[in-house]
């Protein structure tokens, strides 16, 4: 390299540089395990120190070059197929202000190269560094802040959209492996399977009120792909939908039992329906409550508009507070920060203004947020209030502690039991689905996702009393099988709510909390013994009650006579419960819907639709799976491009 093609800098800085990479020089640790073996002994620091003070512009520059091929070893192994001298002479090559910056980040410990360190931001930088983080990871995806060291190098690489792909490899936007999304988190719980009565009689779970996972689901749907099929709780499709339960005349829940002929897998199927309700609490006579936003205004709450999403479905929740509620705001982006201390619900102006002056960026530190969240929350807790937390975020954290139950065990340090944590979703493309739904589960609260205004307005209105003040406290349900009857059951869905059958009456054991009038409702797919009448199953619920500690329990048998032996005659409500759930087996793939397909769906969806007409869930419901199934269509006719010859 020619001296007069070597941008001039200052000569003091690149020594202290090169001062500085040289000292930092130590033993590879990835060689220790040999070293300790006997291997290979131990490398040392670099001899080449005293040269630093001796040399110019041009020969500093030189060894620059040479200090950055030891240091950066991985630039290499993770490039396109160049070689480490191709690498350095681009980075020599680029500009004067970007070697400038590089300089200033090793004299300056604070600064960032990028203005945001979000791993979930979608420029280029955070892209190629989630591809080398991904590469590294040993234990499953992560999102963490881009390291100082990968910044550094980053800056020097290839420019964004340049041909050469020696380096780094930039200038691509499209999604891994033709994903409809980037960045998605997603979890499989397995699928239950069909147990025989004579090995398992009972059947133990603890509730589950979430809906999340449906309207996620439709998300996929409306954009015209189909569900990524760990996204799929099957639970959560069900009790989406109203089942029309009469309310307990007295008591926290009525057990509510009925079943028919399976239209799906096979004729000696038979379809078991468990619904629980509720306790209804008018809103006029809902607990004043406490209530602490804590927001994600981090980089990725700028994409398609969620943090405006966010804005209005908040707009929809402080209309709905009255004078005795209170509203404190707590925000996160890099770190998190107070923006509103506790304020009167009948001061809707002042919470509206700070929450229309926010704006996104920075990383996503949601263990801080939720921390000054729960202290907040901390200092409102009286007797007789609700307290309760609502977070809302796309669920990507990527500072501190990222996962639910490392971050729930650091803030619960500050946090009184009384304390509850709701959930909210928002985005896809970048959404944390699970820890959004644990965070919700081990708070002891519930899990929505929003995707438009019309949902919102289901979560914070006409549901607001349900999310809000709790009717029954770590409730769980057993089915107990009668194997004379029953030759083998299975439960559709609840994987990841399962409780060991030895539980049910152990009180220290967690379990749900539910809302007032919410309806959990749970499906069961039945083998019955030939010509054997009786008791099918007997249900129980076990639960304790919010206000006086006591913990009760409840059941009511259900026998072979009480089933209807038509499933076109059974409820509409039981044959939507049908259809849903098998449209969720058939989007996550489960072994059990395999002889299924999306035309049988479509027709009882059709059918149901007529027979519930004006209910626009079911409508749309109906139009959901039929656009399900021209997108499976189209799947199943494109051939792969390996087989085009």
């Amino acid at each position: 390299m020619r001296e007069k093609e070597i941008p001039e800098f200052n000569e003091q800085l690149i020594e202290a540089a090169l001062a500085e990479e040289l000292n930092n020089i130590m033993p590879r640790r990835d060689l220790w395990p040999a070293v300790e073996a006997g291997i290979q002994s131990p490398a040392q620091k670099s001899p080449r120190r005293w040269l630093a003070p001796a040399l110019g512009s041009a020969a500093a520059l030189g060894v620059v070059m040479l200090v950055l091929a030891v240091t950066f070893p991985m630039v290499t192994r993770f490039s396109s197929g160049g070689d480490a001298s191709h690498s350095l002479a681009i980075m020599a090559s680029e500009s004067t202000g970007s070697a400038r910056a590089v300089l200033d980040s090793q004299r300056t410990p604070a600064p960032q190269v990028y203005s945001s360190t979000d791993a979930n931001s979608n420029s280029q930088a955070n892209k190629e560094y989630l591809a080398f983080s991904n590469a590294q990871a040993s234990a499953g995806p992560r999102a963490t802040s881009v390291p100082q060291a990968f910044s550094r190098v980053q800056a020097l690489s290839v420019p964004s959209g340049s041909d050469d792909q020696s380096g780094f490899s930039t200038g691509g936007s499209a999604t891994v492996n033709d994903a409809p999304y980037d960045a998605n988190f997603f979890k499989h719980y397995g699928v239950n399977p069909f147990i025989d009565t004579e090995d398992d009689r009972f059947s133990t779970f603890a509730m589950d009120v979430d809906t999340a996972s449906y309207t996620v689901a439709r998300r996929f749907v409306v954009d015209g792909h189909l569900p990524n099929p760990d996204s799929v709780r099957v639970e959560e499709f069900i009790n989406y939908f109203d089942q029309e339960y009469e309310p307990p005349a007295e008591g926290t829940f009525a057990i509510h039992i009925d079943g028919a002929p399976s239209p799906f897998g096979g004729e000696k199927r038979w379809l078991i329906r468990v619904g629980l309700q509720g306790r209804v609490i008018p809103t006029a006579e809902r607990k004043d409550a406490s209530l602490v936003f804590v927001i994600d205004v981090s980089g990725s709450m700028g994409r398609e508009g969620r943090l405006g999403l966010v804005k209005k479905s908040l707009r929809l929740l402080v209309d709905e507070l009255r004078p005795t509620d209170d509203v404190g705001i707590v925000v996160y982006g890099s770190h998190g920060q107070v923006v509103l201390e506790p304020t009167s619900g009948e001061d809707k102006e002042e919470i509206l203004n700070a929450i229309f002056k926010l704006t996104p960026g920075g990383s996503t530190n949601a263990e801080e947020g939720l921390r000054l969240g729960y202290q907040m929350a901390n200092r409102l807790v009286k007797p007789g209030r609700i307290t309760r937390v609502i977070l809302l975020s796309d669920g990507v954290a990527n500072v501190g502690r990222t996962g639910p139950d490392s971050i729930l065990r650091e803030v619960r340090r500050y946090a009184n039991d009384e304390i509850t944590l709701s959930t909210v979703g928002f985005g896809i493309g970048n959404f944390n689905d699970v820890l959004m739904e644990q965070l919700a589960n081990d708070g002891d609260g519930n899990y929505a996702y929003v995707d438009t205004l019309s949902q919102a307005r289901r979560v914070f209105v006409e549901n607001l009393t349900g999310m809000l003040q709790v009717i029954a406290k770590d409730a769980k349900v057993q089915v107990d099988f009668d194997p004379s009857v029953v030759s083998r059951y299975r439960l559709l869905g609840y994987e990841n709510r399962r409780i060991a059958d030895r539980d049910f009456r152990n009180d220290t054991v967690d379990a749900a909390e539910v809302g007032a009038g919410h309806t959990v409702t749970a499906l069961y797919e039945i083998k019955l013994s030939d010509d054997v009448q009786g008791r099918i199953a007997t249900v129980y619920i076990r639960y304790q009650d919010p206000e006086s500690g006591d913990v009760q329990e409840i059941s009511r048998e259900f026998h072979r006579k009480e089933l209807t032996t038509v499933f076109e005659e059974a409820s509409p409500r039981l044959q939507l419960d049908a259809a849903v759930a098998e449209y969720a087996e058939i989007l996550r793939e489960s072994y059990w819907a395999q002889d299924s397909n999306m035309e049988q769906v479509i027709a009882v969806a059709r059918r149901v639709n007529n027979l519930l007409s004006g209910d626009q869930d079911v409508e749309e419901f109906t139009g959901l799976v039929e656009k399900a199934g021209r997108i499976a269509g189209s799947a199943a006719n494109e051939t792969p491009l390996l087989d085009k010859r």
